[in-house]
């Protein structure tokens, strides 16, 4: 049966697409030319624009053709409306002078900014035995490396409870401290350790526990600086703590098998990194005297074995205390 006259006859050069793809070419189509439009008009209507462009009536009002195509191209477009840099997208450049923050914020008198010098004289402090520290145990002297270690710790605790009494915490100066802390116990406590396990342990072992230390150290004190606090109890192990030891481990000298130190170095390291509770020690001074009394007796009798005793009772605290939690919760 011969086709009607009126009717086109599709074949396959034609250029129409067919279906869905057609559709969404004339969607897009419209879309990008009231796009368009609405982003001339826009221009239009600012002040010192610096151009008055207005659209053609065949433009704006053409009728459609039968199969929604307009033949006027990209081409007629930009004859009609050049793209000037009045028309460009606008790029959110802030060319204002940047502004430099307070290292101390609020009143900056004589007395608060040397209140601030001092707490920050502390974290220095604690930095540059860190440093003295490695010097140290590179030369050979691991005891002496882990006293000026157990400085360290002494002087970051002194540094944060100097800047809350004196009222001078800021940003900066809990940023100086972390960085304070990755040198002394993130980089010095393993090279002491190193050095001390030098010869009676194997060398691979030894440098596999020293950087596992480094690295959950690094974890540790980054997770710290974006996890909320908690006023009650630590989440793992905090640096300073297995610092202390690392060092004081060093510097009594416990009479333990080198794979026994390796194994014990290891589980501080992942202790650090846990996501255990261990109590802080204002809430460990808070308990009653006679359980100090323990220790103290212990520590005259014999100070290897009570030391020893003490830190595996503050290691298994933080299971107890997360199952305790979990059953009460």
């Amino acid at each position: 049966m011969p086709r009607a006259p009126w009717r086109r006859r599709r074949t396959t050069d034609s250029p129409r697409p067919a279906g869905r793809r057609w559709a969404g070419l004339r969607r897009s189509s419209t879309f990008a030319r009231q796009v368009l439009l609405v982003r001339v008009g826009r221009r239009d209507g600012e002040p010192g624009s610096g151009t008055d462009l207005v659209l053609p009536e065949r433009l704006v009002d053409r009728p459609r053709r039968r199969y929604g195509f307009d033949r006027f191209g990209r081409a007629e477009i930009e004859a009609v409306m050049p793209v000037s840099p009045a028309l460009a997208p606008a790029t959110a450049v802030d060319e204002s002078p940047a502004m430099s923050i307070p290292l101390l914020p609020g009143e900056r008198t004589v007395a608060r900014r040397m209140k601030f010098a001092l707490v920050n004289a502390c974290t220095l402090a604690s930095l540059m035995l860190g440093i003295t520290a490695i010097f140290v145990a590179m030369a050979g002297e691991a005891r002496v490396a882990a006293l000026l270690l157990i400085a360290c710790v002494a002087f970051d605790g002194l540094d944060g409870a100097l800047a809350r009494k004196l009222g001078v915490a800021s940003p900066f100066g809990a940023q100086m401290d972390s960085l304070a802390d990755m040198c002394s116990f993130g980089l010095a406590a393993p090279v002491v350790v190193y050095a001390s396990l030098a010869g009676s342990a194997p060398t691979a072992a030894a440098g596999v526990a020293a950087a596992l230390v480094a690295a959950c150290a690094a974890i540790r004190l980054a997770r710290f600086n974006v996890s909320p606090k908690d006023g009650r109890f630590f989440c793992g192990v905090p640096t300073t703590m297995a610092a202390a030891v690392l060092a004081l481990t060093v510097a009594i000298g416990l009479p333990l098998p080198a794979v026994v130190q390796i194994a014990g170095v290891a589980l501080l390291a992942f202790a650090m990194v846990s996501s255990f509770p261990y109590a802080k020690l204002a809430r460990l001074l808070k308990l009653p005297p006679w359980v100090w009394l323990a220790p103290v007796i212990g520590a005259l009798v014999d100070i290897r074995l009570t030391f020893a005793l003490v830190v595996v009772g503050y290691l298994v605290s933080g299971p107890l205390l997360w199952l305790h939690q979990r059953r009460t919760a």
